[in-house]
């Protein structure tokens, strides 16, 4: 009798994480180089985003091929300090991750670090993190308007697809992390507004959320009960969380695998930059890690990659 009551499930899900603009381009640079080794992650039974990876849920399940995905990064004009280029909905510029101003890799850093040194456990964290965005957030909800446009020019589909996509945030009121889906009743362009808001929350009707990351770094976990589990991590399972509150990845793997799933976590490589600390959110990053991504996809199809996901 078989042990792993899993095994015989072909069920696949696939964990997309964050990592700002760079961690975006990294993962569908990923995609694409899978894509074109005949791997397609497009068909995973369920896709997790998180951050910047919920950006890049929405947009491989959008319709659209991952080397057209690839493409349009590609194509992507480099912003220079006197000029940024307009948005489109094929390559839209990549602006700050949220707020009342663009935001700047170290100074999120510095913010966010200072809350977390000061919380006694997670819960505590999150609503230390919610209270801190919330106390800066002194529009009307001009930002989180624009902030929707933002987002919206990036993605080529603004409805919820048939195939089971998560998204995470967590509410800055409460602290409670959530959890969107197409049932949630909230459009998807606001459900990956509010998972990659950082220091100010976004608005959804009487709702403030921020960024889904402080759910738990990955969110692999709720991947719990599939057979075969890819995770595609841009900060190579690195948290910033203490620790002992069980945020980081090598956590998360370890429960998924004592539940019975096969885990292959993928992270960047040297070609991709040293772009996924401060400078994640910088566009000019955007460029080197979708094709460091690119390559590393086409190597890994004939690996570790490739036999979980056939």
């Amino acid at each position: 009798m078989n042990a792993n009551p899993l095994s015989q499930n072909p069920a696949r899900a696939l964990v997309l994480a964050g990592g700002g603009a760079a961690g975006n381009a990294w993962q569908i640079g990923l995609a694409a180089g899978l894509f074109d080794a005949r791997i397609d992650l497009r068909t995973a039974d369920l896709v997790v985003g998180t951050s910047a990876g919920s950006t890049v849920a929405a947009q491989l399940t959008s319709g659209l091929a991952p080397d057209e995905l690839y493409a349009a990064v590609r194509g992507e004009a480099r912003p220079t300090p006197t000029q940024t280029p307009a948005p489109s909905a094929a390559a839209p510029p990549y602006k700050g991750a949220g707020g009342r101003r663009p935001v700047s890799g170290p100074d999120y850093l510095q913010w966010s670090d200072a809350i977390i040194a000061a919380a006694s456990d997670p819960a505590d964290m999150r609503r230390r993190m919610g209270a801190a965005a919330l106390e800066r957030d002194t529009s009307d909800g001009a930002d989180a308007a624009r902030w929707r446009a933002v987002v919206a020019s990036r993605l080529p589909s603004h409805v919820w697809p048939r195939q089971r996509i998560l998204i995470t945030a967590v509410d800055a009121r409460t602290g409670e992390p959530v959890v969107f889906d197409r049932d949630s009743g909230v459009d998807l362009v606001d459900a990956v507004a509010a998972s990659t808001s950082a220091m100010t929350p976004y608005r959804i009707g009487d709702r403030r959320l921020l960024n889904g990351g402080y759910r738990r770094s990955e969110n692999a976990d709720l991947a719990a009960g599939f057979a075969r589990v890819l995770v595609l991590s841009p900060f190579g399972g690195r948290s910033r969380m203490q620790p002992g509150w069980g945020m980081d990845l090598a956590t998360q793997v370890g429960e998924l695998e004592a539940g019975g799933s096969r885990v292959v976590t993928v992270f960047p490589d040297a070609r991709a930059g040293d772009v996924f600390d401060a400078n994640a959110l910088d566009p000019a990053t955007r460029g080197r890690a979708a094709r460091g991504g690119y390559d590393q996809g086409r190597e890994l199809a004939a690996g570790p990659v490739g036999e979980l996901w056939r």
